[in-house]
């Protein structure tokens, strides 16, 4: 892995003070989301290694104020968040490192601002004010808002003036499906926080209700609506298999062994069934290890080897 003072210089981020900034954002990944971070640092180009960590950074940033609090203070700190994005967009500076860093990534890679307010807005709207979902529309409709356009503000900055029209679509049938995945995934915390992810019309469907969930009922409805949204988080990933060659080549390794961990996942969640309901299902520790080994191999047969002087961030000084 080469060094982060390598990796800033490799992306040509020359200048000091913006050198710590991305050092500053991509810090803050590593301390929230240590494996995508060890994902983009193993697997990535080290040319866009920099830019990719800002826009987690900065999509993580954005998930936080509107995951955060009371609804008033979620519309204030987003609306606080709105105004200063806009401005170091606009100005290219900030008094916040990692805007700075994003403002920075997003001038560089020329990524179509049209994105980032896509994503505040839907910050504001279906993700701030949240109260799950009656029907499939309601879903699709919380994709295009602010699930789709968050994903593209931080893998859009792969692409030199921003995904064309196939590559955004692509990662639109990307985010359908790790949304459903992450949904599954996380059932049993969401429901103790008071969110259901799952449409109520197919509970209705079912026979199932929101008590029969929030209880962990293991119940033959219960099953059938779990395996049914299953199968359906198992179609969407198989409609998003194209996205590999419509990502950039440099980042290929990542986005198939993104989409070997949804795989993973979601196997684990068909596996569990009713248990899903009693305790959120993660990746584990081991398979993510060996997928990231499995890739790092593959790139090294490939050709692409390590910079020998390889170590963790630095101060990017």
């Amino acid at each position: 892995m080469p060094t982060w003072r390598s990796t800033l210089t490799a992306a040509g981020i020359h200048d000091p003070r913006l050198r710590a900034d991305h050092t500053h954002a991509a810090r803050r990944v590593l301390r929230r989301e240590p494996a995508p971070y060890l994902a983009l640092r193993l697997l990535a180009a080290p040319p866009l290694v920099p830019w990719l960590a800002a826009g987690l950074a900065f999509m993580n940033r954005v998930d936080d104020v509107a995951e955060t609090g009371t609804p008033a203070q979620r519309a204030a700190g987003l609306a606080e968040l709105a105004e200063a994005v806009g401005s170091a967009l606009r100005d290219g500076d900030s008094p916040d490192p990692l805007l700075r860093a994003y403002a920075h990534a997003v001038d560089t890679r020329a990524l179509p601002a049209h994105w980032v307010t896509r994503f505040l807005e839907g910050a504001a709207t279906a993700e701030a004010g949240f109260d799950g979902f009656a029907t499939e529309e309601d879903f699709q409709a919380y994709l295009d808002a602010y699930a789709w356009p968050g994903v593209v503000a931080f893998t859009g900055l792969q692409y030199r003036g921003g995904p064309d029209a196939a590559q955004a679509a692509g990662w639109r049938r990307f985010v359908d499906a790790a949304q459903r995945v992450d949904f599954l995934a996380d059932l049993a915390g969401d429901l103790a926080q008071g969110r259901l992810c799952i449409p109520l019309s197919r509970l209705a469907e079912h026979a199932v209700t929101r008590d029969d969930l929030e209880g962990a009922r293991d119940t033959p409805a219960v099953r059938a609506l779990l395996a049914a949204e299953c199968r359906r988080a198992r179609t969407a990933l198989a409609a998003a298999g194209d996205l590999l060659d419509l990502s950039e080549p440099g980042l290929r390794p990542v986005v198939t062994t993104m989409a070997a961990l949804m795989e993973h996942q979601l196997t684990a969640v068909e596996r569990a069934g009713a248990g899903a309901l009693r305790r959120d299902v993660g990746y584990g520790v081991a398979a993510p290890l060996r997928t990231l080994v499995r890739a790092s191999v593959g790139i090294r047969r490939a050709g692409r080897t390590p910079d020998p002087a390889s170590g963790p961030i630095s101060t990017g000084r």
